[in-house]
Order: structure tokens, then C-alpha cells, then sequence
């Protein structure tokens, strides 16, 4: 009855070639040799994944291209995170410690906010001149960031729900900071013959 009900149903063939589309859809996005290449050397390789497969077609083999993408991914989710603590100060205020805590995290967050923008302004204007020093300038400003996410999580008491809310934000936003740093790093060991390779 099963079998007869599943061969004469020209519904379930619908939703069948539908689901076969999507999920080959979804495996060649993840499996673009491009972006493996370039989150190979992060630590969370499959956030990595996910985050930088849409500028798999613009970045393909382009170091440079691939750095850009890293640092404004981690800009667009440290605004999200500023978002979400002004939410959290005047929907649902913290008291005593976690206070406290908020109106550090959001200096943190803001801190961290400025030295990815200033990164990605200097990856925008790569020369082979400078090209050493301005690595080393955004190495250390990426390297600054993480320590700011770090920082923002310190002062807060465990067992809330808001705040176990916020350290996941937060911490996706670490480690999404850091494979743009693993990325930058390489780009650094690249060379300035990167620049060649893409403008």
C-alpha cells in the first residue's frame, strides 16, 4: 500500500527532486575546492566553511580577496553583537556584577569593532612597498580584536540565561575573528607576490 501510495503520488516526486536540488545545491556550495583551500588553515574550518562560501565565486584563488572576505564577515557579526547588547540594555537590564560586565563588553565589542575596520581598510590598499609592515599592522590589530572578545566574557557570573546568550554571540564572533586571522597570517606568509596574483 505504501509502494503504491509513494509510485502514484506525483507530489512526493516533486518534493523528492526538490530536496535532490537543494542538497546538491548545498553540497557544491560547501565543497567549492575554493574555500576549503582557504579555510584550510583556521582552527573552526567548518565555520569557515559556511561564513565564505558566498565569495567563493568572486574570491576562487585570490589571497587577498579571501583576507577581505575573512575580516568583514567578523565586521558584520560584531555589529550584530553591538546590536544585540544595546537590545539587552534596554529590554531585559542586567543588576550587580552583570551590569557591570554589559558596559565593559560593549567597549570590548566597540574596541574590537574599530581594529577590524581598520584592517580591512589596510587590506584594501595593499602595496607591494609596504606590504610587510601593513601585515604587520593588521596582524596586530586582528590579534587585538580577539583579546577584546575574550575580555568582554570575563566579567559576567555564570548560569544566566542572557548571558550564556551573549557568550555565544560573542564567541562566534572569536571564532570567526580568528579564521580571518589564520587567513591574514597566510596571505602574510604569501609574500607580496600575493598582490600579483590578485588586485
Amino acid at each position: 500500500m505504501v509502494h503504491y501510495y509513494i509510485t502514484k503520488n506525483p507530489t512526493f516526486f516533486l518534493v523528492l527532486a526538490w530536496l535532490t536540488c537543494s542538497c546538491s545545491s548545498w553540497s557544491s556550495r560547501t565543497s567549492n575546492p575554493y574555500v576549503r583551500q582557504a579555510c584550510s588553515v583556521t582552527l573552526y574550518q567548518q565555520l569557515c566553511i559556511r561564513s565564505l562560501s558566498p565569495f567563493s565565486s568572486a574570491a576562487r584563488n585570490h589571497p587577498t580577496r579571501w583576507a577581505r572576505a575573512g575580516v568583514s564577515v567578523s565586521i558584520g557579526e560584531a555589529k550584530n553583537v553591538v546590536a544585540y547588547l544595546a537590545k539587552a540594555r534596554k529590554r531585559n537590564p542586567m543588576r550587580g556584577r552583570n551590569r557591570i560586565a554589559l558596559s565593559d563588553c560593549v567597549e570590548c565589542i566597540q574596541d574590537s569593532l574599530d581594529n577590524l575596520h581598520k584592517s580591512l581598510g589596510v587590506l584594501r590598499k595593499l602595496s607591494t612597498k609596504t606590504f610587510n609592515t601593513q601585515m604587520g599592522d593588521v596582524i596586530t590589530w586582528l590579534s587585538a580584536a580577539l583579546t577584546d572578545g575574550d575580555t568582554c566574557l570575563d566579567g559576567f557570573e555564570e548560569s544566566k540565561e542572557q548571558v550564556n546568550t551573549l557568550r555565544r554571540k560573542v564567541m562566534n564572533v572569536t571564532h570567526i575573528t580568528s579564521n580571518a586571522l589564520a587567513i591574514v597570517n597566510k596571505l602574510a606568509t604569501t609574500g607580496p607576490q600575493a598582490l600579483l596574483v590578485s588586485p
